[in-house]
């Protein structure tokens, strides 16, 4: 008897597992047969491959204009700086457009469409249904981050060639050090993007209009940025989620690395995702369609 009874709690949570593993993998065939995903990731997997096409044209002379100019005249012929140019650019806008928008099918998208009900009704528990969306926009994140890496990475390969591989500060790296280095910022931002992600999910809740929590999202990260410049509130430059986002994936372009900016924004990162899944569950718990 003490054995079925110890059995069964093992057997349920095998079943739950398998349950939850299906319903993960039906929502990545969701969300990987929406034209604009497919469309987002394509274009944003190309840019790296635009950018580096592009300097092999121009002179590091003339892209010193601003952050962005300065680290993309570091990029020419150095194979190791093009993904984290790509990456820190694409950071201010584009990728968190990707989170948002996978944030927004999710459950706006769906309540739109009249299959959230479906889910709502269905035996499902609302924090489980809240971790497959989850889960899904967070693979939406992790698939953008490493599409650009990838094709960063070959692309200075390619075009500088193995020898291109060496810091800001004139130390040569071995392909497998700038892998590792690529694999640290590449880990960083995809945890921004997460935090993007749980925000829209929690806007997603609460409305049935998807280009409304795009657009929410986006308008927050422009008067985040907007509010960093602003010295007068500098006592809130420490909660901006984007405080960082132009400066810590340099961090790894650095010899040694330096892991506190890198360290603050993946714990402010970290408080928004706990932040936005909060509410989130809450407001599923709370809706009946």
């Amino acid at each position: 008897m003490t054995h079925a009874l110890a059995a069964a709690p093992a057997a349920r949570t095998g079943r739950d597992s398998v349950g939850l593993l299906r319903l993960y993998r039906a929502e990545l065939r969701w969300i990987f047969r929406r034209p604009r995903t497919l469309a987002v990731l394509g274009l944003l997997a190309l840019i790296p491959v635009v950018i580096g096409t592009a300097l092999t044209f121009v002179d590091s002379s003339e892209t010193s204009g601003g952050r962005d100019g300065a680290l993309l005249a570091s990029a020419v012929n150095n194979g190791f700086i093009l993904p984290v140019a790509a990456l820190t650019m694409t950071l201010a806008l584009l990728l968190p457009l990707a989170s948002a928008m996978a944030g927004a099918d999710a459950i706006a998208g769906e309540t739109a469409h009249g299959t959230l009900r479906g889910w709502l009704i269905a035996p499902v528990g609302r924090g489980r249904l809240l971790a497959i969306k989850a889960f899904g926009v967070a693979t939406v994140s992790v698939v953008a981050v490493l599409a650009m890496t990838f094709t960063g990475f070959v692309t200075g390969l390619i075009i500088s060639g193995a020898d291109s591989m060496f810091t800001l500060t004139g130390s040569t790296l071995s392909v497998w050090d700038a892998l590792g280095r690529l694999l640290v910022v590449a880990l960083w931002i995809t945890l921004q993007l997460w935090a993007v992600g749980a925000v829209a999910l929690a806007i997603s809740s609460f409305t049935e209009h998807p280009m409304l929590v795009v657009a929410s999202v986006l308008a927050g990260t422009i008067v985040f940025t907007i509010l960093g410049f602003l010295d007068a509130v500098s006592w809130l430059h420490p909660f901006l989620l984007n405080k960082d986002w132009a400066q810590a994936p340099a961090a790894v372009l650095m010899d040694p690395l330096d892991t506190a900016m890198l360290g603050e924004g993946a714990l402010r990162a970290a408080c928004y995702i706990v932040i936005g899944l909060s509410i989130a569950y809450a407001r599923l718990t709370t809706r009946d369609g």
